[in-house]
């Protein structure tokens, strides 16, 4: 789609979703009016805390959850892709400039499967992750719960990554392929 059609569509909803979130949890969010939002995406707030820096872009399908007492913050100009999920329960912190391909996901817990009733009960194991500035996430990567990311980091596409990764790292997860022959 034009780059110009596109933001015809895209400011105007950021700017609803935006005033929505300020209405209706006004202690709880701070972020720019003027945020890029396409309409098919989702932004749930329970009861957490959610700041957004200027210059975000939200693509079609994205989901950001942010569940009671969790803390998720955006820095400047960061763009969330195409069916990306941010799922927080404790805190995530994005910092500035960082890309998200598509179908990124980004969890700060696992689920508890150890808790009385398993993962029907419900728990979970929470533990923070931090991205710094100038980060490029490839498609299909994960990231798990208790990750740091530095800043000038490469992940590459299909990488699971968990724990910590010091400044200018490229990040790559090697598979290993049998051939029979």
């Amino acid at each position: 789609m034009n780059k110009y059609i596109r933001a015809l569509v895209v400011i105007p909803t950021g700017l609803l979703k935006t005033c929505c979130l300020k209405l209706f949890h006004p202690k709880k969010f701070k972020g720019v009016q003027f945020a890029q939002i396409s309409p098919h995406t989702e932004i749930t707030l329970d009861k957490g805390i959610l700041r957004i820096g200027n210059g975000f872009k939200m693509r079609d399908g994205a989901k950001i959850r942010v569940r009671k007492n969790a803390e998720l913050i955006f820095g400047k100009n960061v763009s969330v892709s195409s069916n990306n999920i941010i799922a927080c329960r404790e805190k995530i912190e994005i910092g500035d400039n960082v890309q998200f391909s598509p179908n990124v996901q980004i969890y700060d817990h696992d689920h508890d499967f150890r808790a009385e009733g398993g993962i029907s009960a419900g728990k979970y194991k929470t533990n923070p992750i931090k991205i710094g500035n100038n980060v490029w996430i490839g498609a299909n990567s994960i990231i798990l719960c208790g990750t740091t990311i530095g800043d000038n980091c490469v992940i590459g596409a299909g990488s699971v990554v968990k724990g910590d990764y010091p400044s200018e790292s490229v990040i790559i997860q090697k598979r290993l392929t049998e051939l029979k022959g």
